[in-house]
């Protein structure tokens, strides 16, 4: 084959392309629109779309035959139900909506001279009605070198078409050849790049750079959206690495560690769907904004089935809400309250004070105090969980009291329930052992201060413990729990175990569920004790945990990620890889960010951006505080006509939210709040608490001194709050802005 001049296969027929002709269309993005190919590659989509539609049309047809025949035994039933829901389930996965089903072609080079075969990856595997291949799933290994080539390392290709691609409409080309003579030639050369390396000078080393920076330039929807089309190597190396031990994804702001971690979620169903199916993927995000913002990822990817929450989720049944101050918070995330917890469910298990007699019949039962400590030191020693040895307890009470009768036999069953009749025994029992909730254990020792006392003795100081105590609610249904609760919660669940059902039975169905693979998100703000809820869950130590040391903002702010890992899955090395591109923010947004974060987290490294914005942020000071929210409302306006359809947000301290909103109403300004409609408004009032993770369009950031001084970490939320927007930033203040913004 010539190398000057490679003959490549294009979709209905051959192309000849040289390196001069390619740099020339490369350096002009916009004439990739006369692509020579672009007529046959609309028709070879085309074609795709036609064999899915097929494929819908004959899943449907097999649905109504099989919904039909509605007889039969129970088992035709069983087997037909489940049929149907995979029929649904792929019926599901090939609605692609708007989402593209084809985004690029991979020509690689075969054992035969001169002789290459072509791959055109999309969403999902499409095949015709002979059963070969039409489109790849992104996923399957053959798709790998459409991500991860490089002009070093061409992984067999000769070539990689990138597609700029609007619903069915094809409406660009991207190509990049690979192979002697042209190493690495592509956009990133017509740029200025390296022939020999295939990175572009600024050492972003990005693929298929046009269809990036279109993708990302397009206006947000208030959802998360993949990014299938544009992984980029850093990414995918993520993406496809190994179900096995904890990967931490380190990522600064706009680096797509959240994207990222959720393809990851569908590339390991998708290479491991047996076991993972059956095991389950799980997803945890910092709040309910967060979870609404990123639903519709995994189904856009075909993988509905993963279960998406927040931690309060994970302890069914409570009502979680309760607002705690910051020494509260951190008392309750720290991992001494294991031991606290530990004591005070080991408080629940007492001996007698006092004999207990009970009349019977002729006589006297007894159950001495010196029984009583046997029986419980004897459960304890017995039973790993408090309500699995309850019956067990109430059992030996029976027959060492049944021991006391001077009659020959005595039938224990007959002698337990009469004795359960007696409310003397109840009480008896109740005291040495009760079956136990974790809502009943911390409902009851928080109400307490002699309960508190005496679980923290040795564990808490005597500044800390009484911050745990608060008032007692008339019943557990009125109990309103705070966020920190719920590790505590959890924690006492591992402890005592579900309540057992009639006969002492513990069902499986009530154990806590575990997870083939947890996905963490904003891991760098949870507790220990919530770290510690999460190991809990672990199947086999599986994990994909991603956050941002510099975002850390919580009572725990981790100094490095052992800090972290030292409470998760130990069974293999953990793997830390770092995501150093930033995609979303302009260069000049995150210029001004990155001097806040040099004070912030000085030993840290700000991601590099990737594109220059077309303006830079303003800043704008109120002449009197009075003015302030005026000014909000003003500069809100300008932003929502300057970016034109996309999402606009106003992020302020937490304290203004109600102010904000309540002066935008006035003013007639639509807007939602963050905290009831995430971000399905065009403009949404976010507090500055909840804002981490998601990105908009515009970004208005009001009084930054206000942020930065709410709380312990109050730089590091400035910081998060500054690097939101992926195209205008303004900044209202009427308070001096911190230094660390003029510095």
């Amino acid at each position: 084959m010539n190398s000057a001049t490679p003959i490549l296969p294009a979709a209905g027929g051959l192309y000849e392309i040289g390196p001069a002709d390619l740099a020339v269309e490369l350096m002009n993005p916009k004439m990739s629109q006369q692509h020579p190919d672009i007529a046959a590659e609309q028709a070879y989509i085309d074609h795709a779309y036609a064999c899915l539609d097929k494929s819908r049309e004959d899943a449907w047809r097999i649905r109504d035959l099989n919904e039909a025949n509605t007889g039969g035994t129970f088992q035709a039933r069983y087997e037909r139900n489940a049929f149907d829901e995979q029929l649904l389930q792929r019926l599901t996965t090939l609605d692609l909506g708007d989402a593209a089903l084809v985004f690029g072609r991979i020509d690689r080079l075969t054992d035969t001279p001169d002789e290459i075969e072509s791959f055109h990856i999309g969403r999902l595997a499409v095949a015709d009605e002979a059963r070969d291949p039409v489109v790849v799933d992104w996923r399957a290994p053959v798709a790998e070198p459409f991500y991860r080539a490089t002009g070093r390392e061409t992984m067999g290709l000769a070539r990689r078409r990138h597609f700029s691609v609007q619903g069915r409409v094809l409406s660009g080309i991207e190509d990049e050849l690979f192979g002697e003579g042209h190493l690495g030639l592509g956009h990133d050369e017509g740029l200025g790049g390296d022939p020999q390396t295939g990175v572009r000078h600024d050492g972003t080393g990005l693929r298929g750079y046009s269809t990036l920076i279109s993708a990302l330039s397009r206006g947000r929807t208030g959802q998360l959206g993949d990014i299938v089309a544009t992984i980029q190597s850093e990414q995918d190396q993520i993406i496809r690495a190994p179900q096995s031990g904890v990967l931490v994804v380190q990522g600064g702001p706009g680096t797509g560690k959240t994207v990222v971690a959720l393809h990851r979620a569908a590339y390991l169903l998708y290479t491991y769907r047996f076991p993972l199916e059956d095991q389950g993927v799980l997803v945890v995000g910092p709040n309910r904004v967060f979870l609404r913002y990123i639903e519709q990822v995994l189904p856009s990817l075909g993988e509905a089935g993963v279960e998406q929450v927040v931690l309060a989720d994970l302890v069914s049944g409570h009502r979680v809400g309760r607002h705690e101050d910051d020494a509260t918070r951190h008392v309750k995330g720290d991992i001494r309250m294991c031991t606290f917890v530990a004591a005070a469910v080991r408080d629940r298990e007492r001996p007698l004070r006092d004999d207990l007699v009970i009349p019977f019949g002729a006589e006297y039962l007894r159950l001495r105090v010196s029984e009583s400590v046997r029986i419980i030191r004897d459960a304890r020693r017995r039973y790993r969980r408090h309500n699995a040895a309850a019956r067990w307890v109430e059992t030996e009470v029976v027959a060492a009291m049944a021991a006391t009768s001077k009659r020959e036999e005595i039938d224990l069953e007959s002698l337990r329930d009469s004795l359960r009749d007696i409310s003397e025994f109840r009480a008896a029992i109740i005291r040495m052992w009760p079956v136990l909730t974790p809502a009943e254990v911390l409902h009851d020792v928080f109400g307490s201060r002699a309960l508190v006392r005496s679980a923290a003795q040795g564990v808490l100081s005597d500044d800390e413990w009484p911050l745990l105590v608060r008032e007692r609610s008339a019943s557990l249904a009125e109990v309103h729990w705070a966020e920190s609760d719920v590790a505590l919660l959890d924690e006492v669940l591992s402890l005592i175990g579900p309540r057992p059902r009639k006969g002492g039975r513990i069902d499986e169905n009530d154990e806590m569920r575990l997870y083939g693979h947890i996905i963490i998100d904003e891991v760098q703000d949870l507790t220990p004790m919530q770290l510690r809820m999460m190991n809990r869950r672990s199947l086999n130590g599986a994990m994909t945990i991603v956050g941002d040391l510099a975002q850390a903002t919580g009572a725990f702010a981790p100094r490095d990620w052992q800090d972290v890992l030292k409470y998760l899955p130990t069974k293999k090395e953990a793997q830390i890889i770092n995501l150093s591109v930033g995609y979303r923010i302009p260069a000049q947004i995150m210029a001004l960010a990155d001097k806040v974060l040099a004070v912030a987290a000085p030993s840290l490294v700000p991601p590099q951006s990737v594109r220059d914005g077309e303006f830079g942020p303003d800043i704008v000071r109120s002449t009197t505080a009075e003015r302030l929210l005026d000014d909000v409302v003003a500069q809100t306006r300008i932003m929502m006509d300057s970016v034109i359809g996309g999402n606009v947000a106003i992020v302020c301290p937490d304290a203004m939210t109600e102010s904000v909103s309540a002066v935008l109403t006035r003013e007639g300004v639509q807007h939602g709040r963050a905290n009831n409609t995430a971000l399905d408004s065009r403009l949404t009032v976010v507090p500055v608490s909840v804002v981490k993770g998601l990105e908009l369009d515009g970004v208005v950031v009001v009084e930054p001194a206000a942020i930065a001084a709410a709380q312990e970490h109050g730089l590091r939320a400035l910081y998060v709050a500054l690097t939101r927007s992926t195209q205008r930033l303004t900044v209202v203040h009427h308070r001096e802005l911190p230094p660390a913004m003029v510095n």
